[in-house]
């Protein structure tokens, strides 16, 4: 039996999919079960604030919103920083004993200026080699596989790793920007359902795209002094991944479990966005997920769990033929949330045969 923090859901159990979806309001922006009416009890407030701002009280919710989310963005990745320094790998950025110390202030190493909680590309993946000499998309996705696959030890254990063709993320792109949230079922094989022990159960994880704005297009060391232009490169996105109930129990406060990032500094030279996962070390936080082994427990997510996460993202967001049926269930969740099905969900989440 599962602990109480775990949302878990059976296929054909009817009275449970009715009561979760009776009494909690997550199909509007929050996903907490209300008590207070906060709007209407500081409703005066809220609109003499807007005004002095010159905004809408929307406007100040969704600003609101999305400094929350770069909040929990930084502290995870404060939280996982011990384990994932820049030392490990032949990849990362080091200045070479020849180098002049003005070149570790470079473009190309350079952090953004700007409010992105997003780790710079320049401080996982040494950029400045990889343009110093030609590299097709396929080398630059082999190095990068291997960087990941060198992490934790060389068992890469608490990270994901890809390289998608930019066509690829800008379809996807295009679908988020419209519809950033949904909820994805991950099953629990070794959990039973309260009063239903042979139902299938399922641990419900809320995914919530963010989007960074457009990192700088890469320079090298001898492109010190190019004429600066605006990118063109797309916007970099993250995608954080928490367990449902424990977004309910801690709204903004929860940590994510799995953090995906986007980093599109080579889609304009390259053709090429990689993608990195990060899942959390269980030391942020202090309740695993029920699908964390012994293996694997000082994460909060198995491997496998964020693979499948992973997997979701591109089965929902890759709008193609034969996907209509999936593209209808996240049009539904946002926008006729009352004719959303968490048995059609189901179905298109079951990789069983």
């Amino acid at each position: 039996m599962l602990s109480n923090r775990v949302l878990l859901f059976s296929l054909r159990s009817r009275s449970t999919l009715r009561t979760f979806a009776s009494t909690s309001s997550f199909w509007n922006a929050g996903l907490v079960t209300p008590k207070v009416n906060y709007e209407e009890k500081y409703a005066e407030k809220l609109q003499q604030r807007a005004r002095e701002r010159g905004k809408s009280v929307e406007d100040l919710h969704t600003e609101l919103k999305e400094k929350e989310k770069q909040r929990r963005l930084q502290t995870l990745q404060e939280a996982s920083s011990p384990s994932s320094g820049a030392s490990e790998s032949p990849l990362v950025t080091k200045p070479s004993p020849s180098t002049p110390p003005a070149a570790s202030n470079t473009p190309a190493a350079a952090a953004r200026k700007d409010s992105s909680p997003v780790k710079p590309l320049s401080n996982i993946f040494n950029v400045d080699k990889i343009l110093q000499s030609p590299h097709t998309p396929e080398q630059i996705s082999i190095l990068w596989r291997a960087y990941h696959g060198s992490r934790s030890g060389g068992t890469g254990r608490g990270y994901l790793c890809a390289a998608l063709p930019v066509e690829t993320y800008e379809k996807m792109l295009d679908v988020a920007s419209k519809y950033p949230r949904f909820v994805i079922p991950v099953p629990r094989e070794n959990a039973e359902v309260e009063g239903n022990p042979n139902e299938p159960a399922y641990e419900f994880y809320l995914m919530e795209w963010g989007f960074h704005g457009p990192p700088p297009e890469p320079v090298t060391n001898s492109d010190l002094f190019a004429q600066h232009r605006p990118s063109s490169n797309p916007q970099t996105s993250t995608i954080l991944f928490t367990p449902l109930q424990e977004y309910k129990l801690r709204t903004s406060f929860a940590t994510p479990y799995l953090v995906l990032t986007h980093y599109t500094d080579l889609a304009k030279s390259h053709g090429l966005v990689l993608l990195r996962g990060e899942i959390t070390p269980s030391a942020a936080t202090s309740s695993p997920s029920a699908g964390a082994n012994a293996d694997e427990g000082r994460f909060m997510l198995s491997q496998q769990d964020a693979q499948l996460l992973a997997i979701h993202v591109q089965r929902f967001y890759l709008w193609n033929e034969g996907s209509e049926e999936r593209a209808t269930l996240l049009k539904a969740f946002h926008e006729t949330p009352g004719e959303f099905k968490w048995e059609e969900l189901l179905k298109h989440t079951d990789f069983t045969p």
